[in-house]
């Protein structure tokens, strides 16, 4: 019995309308030819009709008519005939009506019930449940299609809250480093109209003017990085390496740096995005670096790594473990702001893949930027 449910839950909506059209047809059709039956049975056992054959002892036929019935017994059958005719269009009429009926409770009231009560809450907000289908016939595909759209809104919803949360935070993180550059412009400006002006303050002033100014451009290029889209596509892993060769040679300076790359084949990226990411970490790399840098890319289960190492003094241990925040550094250079690994993490997440910073020992850091080959954003 279970089988034969389950079976027909799955069965297609048009075959199941068909189903329960025919067997209640079929069913009113029976009933009909039993009432016909009864009925003229009562008929002419009230008001017989015809003629009645019989057999004398020489074996001659004998006719006699059927008794003509009274007007009572005429009125009786007629009412009899009549009944026959109104169940036979009552059987038929009833037959659509059960089946509608039937097919609308088992095939269309729960699975819209469903939908119904899932668009509301989804109305409301609320997104934390799951729709699950009573068949696999068309509404229980409508189920599961709903059921995708539900957990792609959340996803969603869930991106969008990160994005804005992280925005708030970058913006706060905004907010509160240009406190104190306003604080010394508003200062060197008070000294300059009490007429104290000399040379130091006028460094000072276009010293933190030009900060404010890095600061400008640093969020200007979040801003971009967020809005930017990926646009991947096929690149000689030999072009890559004379990039990377090149990007070294320039950021590297008096410091010596080793470069392991395959030099045959081709990999599936967004190139601007990989020579950005690999620019930011190079001079990184190159900025804290006590003597030499290395270079290394990996294939490795359809993804491209790029490992930029240092013998510097490391990552703090708060970086490592919360990652690359913006306006953040361990540098004492004041134009140096954090967001060169910032902005590495944004591009990597972009394509498909990570930032991943460690410490080497006992010196040393290794940043490894990950980007999913082939990606489909």
């Amino acid at each position: 019995m279970e089988r034969l449910k389950t079976k027909f839950k799955n069965l297609g909506l048009h075959r199941a309308f068909v189903f329960i059209i025919a067997t209640s047809l079929l069913s009113a059709f029976l009933l009909t030819w039993l009432t016909i039956s009864i009925c003229v049975d009562i008929r002419e056992s009230i008001a017989p009709t015809g003629v009645y054959i019989t057999y004398d002892e020489s074996g001659n036929r004998i006719i006699t008519p059927a008794p003509i019935p009274t007007a009572e017994e005429q009125q009786l059958a007629n009412i009899v005939e009549s009944i026959q005719y109104i169940l036979t269009i009552l059987y038929s009429s009833m037959a659509m009506i059960l089946s509608s009926t039937v097919f609308y409770r088992c095939k269309l009231k729960k699975p819209i019930h469903k939908l119904q009560a899932s668009a509301e809450r989804i109305m409301n907000q609320d997104l934390d449940f799951t729709i699950s289908p009573d068949g696999m016939d068309e509404m229980g595909q409508l189920c599961i299609a709903f059921e995708k759209m539900r957990v792609q809104l959340k996803r969603n919803n869930q991106e969008l809250w990160q994005q804005a949360e992280e925005r708030k935070r970058l913006n706060a993180a905004f907010s509160h480093d240009l406190r104190n550059p306003i604080t010394v412009l508003k200062g060197t400006v008070k000294l300059m109209r009490q007429g104290i002006q000399d040379e130091q303050t006028i460094d000072r002033l276009e010293s933190y003017t030009l900060r404010i100014e890095q600061y400008v451009e640093a969020m200007s290029s979040v801003q971009r990085l967020e809005q930017l889209s990926v646009h991947p596509k096929a690149i000689a892993l030999s072009v890559l390496q004379s990039e990377l060769q090149e990007t070294a040679r320039l950021l590297a300076g008096t410091k010596k740096y080793s470069l392991s790359i395959p030099s045959a084949g081709e990999v599936v990226l967004d190139h601007g995005i990989f020579l950005t990411v690999a620019e930011n970490l190079i001079g990184n790399a190159a900025r804290f670096a006590k003597s030499e840098l290395s270079i290394e890319v990996v294939l490795e289960n359809g993804h491209l790594l790029l490992k930029i190492s240092d013998d510097g003094p490391g990552y703090p241990p708060a970086l490592i473990e919360n990652g690359p925040k913006p306006f953040e550094t361990a540098s004492s250079n004041s134009s140096h702001f954090g967001m060169g690994l910032y902005n590495s993490q944004l591009l990597c997440e972009k394509h498909g893949g990570n930032l991943i910073l460690e410490n080497q020992t006992p010196v040393g850091a290794t940043a490894t930027a990950v980007f999913q080959l082939s990606f489909k954003p």
